[in-house]
């Protein structure tokens, strides 16, 4: 029996969960249910005693695996093998099962002819591939408001920081200015986000690229944030590359994705040298090794790679796919306004963003709370409300300063504050949602924040190893 029929053999055991996404029951007739994950039934115990159904409120950082992506993952593991170096039948199924995943991807962000999909460990890991690759003397265009991963990969690179815009327009009018005082002779790269991992925003990344290309320059976008709530084009958008993670796209393994233009690619030295990335080997007479690079996407993923974690990645863009974004997209819009309405109705709680009220975004929203240190405040949610948000500077540094108007040298460590409970803080608390949340969970977070902001925290904390936790 051949590879691909075995393949089919595999698709043919997870049918069952994969022919259509199941859902949970809605309780909002007008919007789509959410989809199902793993850990809906997770109950934690609270500190006033008792236990809660877990509420999920921190998928910028990772989303919840889908129970489609689980259940396709379990399916295939009796089958696993190792990828493109073997003979037998596991191994060939695997290899199969991996290109096959390959294409799956492609077909997710609609790539070009030529395009290629470069399997890598994250969205950090993807741009410090394509970091690696750019010309020596390229330049690189990123704004202040970019995740680290954007922020720091280019330090081989002549790069350029941009001020955080207050308008769509004015990045653009931004970018179109500073790539125009750039030398036209050398090569340029604009870096940018599709949404904020801060403010959940969306950019206006159609209308950067076309300033990018009008100017002689190319353009990557980090979709780890816009690729699990939205669907992503890069014929449409126009972008050269795009990464994203699994792990924030509902298949938490340790998987990304560069995909996008092939030439500096290949062009350049593997990013990881070693066996899968060598097409051939052979000793010099002098004593030295000669090596010939695959000109493939191979080329960039030497060593054993994670069938696994590639396999859910394409079992997510298939599940996101199937589920419709059109309807996950009407449902985020209505978590978020319920997040918005009644974090408004909370004179103390502040909503940082970059474009305004009436911005679109995806559901990200970070805030502060009068009188209170955000470390607390979270940690309150969790304790007092089994509710899990992020705290902190979310690895980006430079925009949260910014959003909160203090200076660059304030003190504040990205998760780790150094001020005691009812301290002021150089921090923030986000929460953020998506295709698995449902109602509950938001309400009774905007319950839990009223309640907070108008009664006190019901229980006593601490700060340990610049945490704060319920004192014992």
């Amino acid at each position: 029996m051949s590879a691909r029929l075995s393949t089919a053999a595999v698709s043919t055991a997870v049918s069952a969960a994969s022919a259509a996404p199941s859902v949970e029951a809605s309780d909002e007739a007008c919007c789509a249910a959410p989809l199902p994950v793993l850990g809906r039934d997770v109950t934690v115990p609270l500190v006033t005693g008792g236990e809660v159904t877990y509420a999920a409120l921190d998928y910028a950082a990772s989303a919840p695996a889908l129970q489609r992506v689980w259940d396709d993952v379990a399916a295939y593991a009796p089958y696993y093998g190792s990828v493109h170096r073997g003979a037998g039948y596991l191994s060939q199924l695997s290899t199969d099962l991996f290109e096959n995943s390959r294409a799956a991807v492609a077909e997710f962000l609609d790539c070009r002819a030529g395009d290629q999909v470069v399997f890598t460990r994250s969205t950090t890991d993807s741009l410090n591939l394509l970091a690696q690759v750019v010309p020596a003397d390229c330049q690189v265009f990123v704004f202040e408001t970019e995740h680290h991963a954007s922020l720091l990969p280019w330090r081989d690179a002549r790069v350029t920081y941009l001020n955080a815009p207050r308008t769509p327009q004015q990045a653009v009018a931004t970018l179109e200015r500073a790539l125009a005082d750039r030398d036209p002779y050398g090569p340029a790269l604009v870096c940018v986000t599709g949404a904020s991992n801060v403010t959940g925003e969306l950019w206006p990344v159609k209308e950067l690229a076309a300033a990018a290309h009008a100017h002689g320059a190319r353009i990557v976008l980090d979709a780890a944030q816009l690729a699990p709530h939205h669907p992503v084009s890069v014929r449409e958008l126009d972008v050269d590359w795009i990464a994203f993670s699994g792990h924030k796209l509902y298949a938490p393994f340790g998987s990304g994705v560069l995909a996008g233009r092939a030439d500096w690619l290949q062009e350049s030295e593997p990013y990881l040298a070693g066996g899968g990335a060598s097409r051939k080997v052979a000793r010099r007479a002098d004593g030295g090794v000669d090596v010939e690079w695959h000109t493939t996407a191979a080329r960039h993923e030497a060593g054993s790679p994670n069938v696994i974690g590639v396999y859910a990645i394409a079992s997510a863009c298939k599940a996101l796919t199937e589920a419709g974004f059109e309807g996950l997209v009407e449902r985020e819009r209505h978590l978020i306004a319920k997040v918005r309405e009644g974090l408004a109705a909370v004179p103390e709680v502040r909503v940082l963003s970059l474009f305004g009220d009436d911005a679109p975004r995806v559901g990200v929203i970070s805030f502060v709370v009068d009188g209170w240190n955000s470390s607390h405040f979270a940690a309150a949610l969790s304790a007092e409300y089994g509710i899990g948000v992020r705290d902190g500077l979310f690895c980006a540094h430079p925009l949260v300063r910014t959003l909160l108007g203090s200076e660059p040298q304030e003190p504040g460590e990205c998760g780790a504050p150094e001020a005691e409970p009812g301290e002021r803080s150089l921090n923030a608390i986000r929460v953020s949602f998506g295709a698995g949340t449902p109602d509950e969970h938001v309400e009774r977070f905007v319950r839990a924040v009223r309640e907070l902001v108008r009664d006190g925290a019901k229980w006593s904390y601490r700060t340990e190893e610049g945490r704060c936790v319920p004192a014992v």
